[in-house]
């Protein structure tokens, strides 16, 4: 695969351009809060269809239909129960996908023959008027080749997709860094599947009820077991090198470093803590305590292992509560569950 790709400003010019190529059944990239993604017309099954060969990402992983209005939802879900209409109240236009009962207009290709349908209101503005000058509901998983770290500015997706896709509008860095919160609305309790900026605790508040924390969240998705979600796969958000998290305080984490000096590792580390580690090199992801911060770096930080050149990586470990747990929730993927407790 190999097409001509513009890189353009998500201008006035580049929203129209965008908006055009949705309505003619193509693909985009473009920004939103959470991260930058690849959209297409989620009506358009043959258009969704050049989603999975751009990002090569298998075809049992749902996709998202993002939306700038709640008028669109007819048709796109066959029900918009109350809890979800509770969510969506608090926390719509922003970085929460709903799964809902899906309906008859969304494309099978968007599903992964599940009978439900993930959808987000994004905030972003480019977001909201390409859809709105399109006219598309649209389909968009992250902007990057699939399993490799989502991207959050448009010169990582075009490290990715460059000849994959005919256009990315550049909107700048995202503002949250990782993807959006996945909760399911869909059975008798409500159920976590993907956490985000919007926390457990946050959909529990906007609820008055008790959420169910999805064991893939934090553990391996069960030999066989069917993703609800994006971003439940085995391993995913990866960089090339072979990524430990290293369960401890700092001075354990610099013990353990150090005494696998033989294997030449880099550290994926907190704010400040790189010069304290030398000579290994460092790349800083936010920092200690702090999930916003943490998220807002991630990927770019996991993007920057490989910019190194980086093969074996030890890797500090975040907090799993609040929006911590989205950041644990990627980095564990992207480290293929390796963790050691110091």
């Amino acid at each position: 695969m190999s097409i001509e790709t513009l890189l353009c400003p998500a201008d006035q010019a580049g929203v129209a351009r965008a908006a055009a190529l949705l309505r003619q059944g193509e693909i985009i990239a473009l920004p939103t809060e959470t991260v930058y993604g690849i959209a297409a017309d989620a009506r358009n099954g043959s258009a969704v269809k050049k989603i999975f060969a751009a990002k090569g990402r298998p075809q049992d992983n749902p996709l998202i239909v993002h939306i700038d209005d709640v008028g669109m939802l007819p048709g796109l879900v066959s029900e918009f129960p109350e809890r979800a209409r509770l969510l969506a109240a608090a926390f719509w236009p922003g970085p929460l996908t709903i799964i809902m009962p899906r309906g008859p207009e969304v494309a099978d290709e968007c599903c992964a023959g599940l009978d439900t349908v993930g959808i987000r209101m994004p905030s972003h503005p480019v977001v909201r008027q390409v859809i709105e000058a399109s006219g598309c509901a649209f389909a968009a998983p992250s902007a990057n080749r699939s399993g490799r770290p989502s991207p959050t500015t448009a010169q990582d997706v075009w490290a990715d997709m460059q000849g994959r896709l005919p256009l990315i509008l550049d909107g700048g860095p995202c503002a949250v860094g990782v993807e959006s919160t996945v909760v399911s609305v869909v059975g008798a309790k409500p159920t976590l599947f993907r956490p985000g900026h919007i926390t457990l605790e946050d959909l529990e508040r906007a609820l008055g009820e008790e959420v169910e924390l999805s064991p893939a969240i934090l553990e391996k998705l069960a030999e066989g077991e069917v993703a609800r979600s994006p971003g439940m796969k085995y391993k995913h958000y990866a960089p090339r090198a072979d990524i430990t998290i290293l369960e401890g305080t700092f001075e354990q984490f610099k013990a353990y470093v150090e005494a696998h000096a033989a294997q030449d590792p880099a550290c994926l580390c907190f704010a400040g803590e790189g010069a304290k580690l030398a000579p290994f090199p460092c790349v800083e992801y936010g920092r200690e305590g702090d999930g916003d911060d943490q998220a807002r770096h991630i990927f770019r930080s996991l993007r920057a292992l490989d910019e190194q050149g980086d093969r074996v990586v030890y890797a500090r470990c975040p907090r799993k509560d609040g929006v911590s747990m989205a950041v644990y929730n990627r980095l564990i993927r992207a480290a293929a569950f390796r963790v050691v407790a110091l």
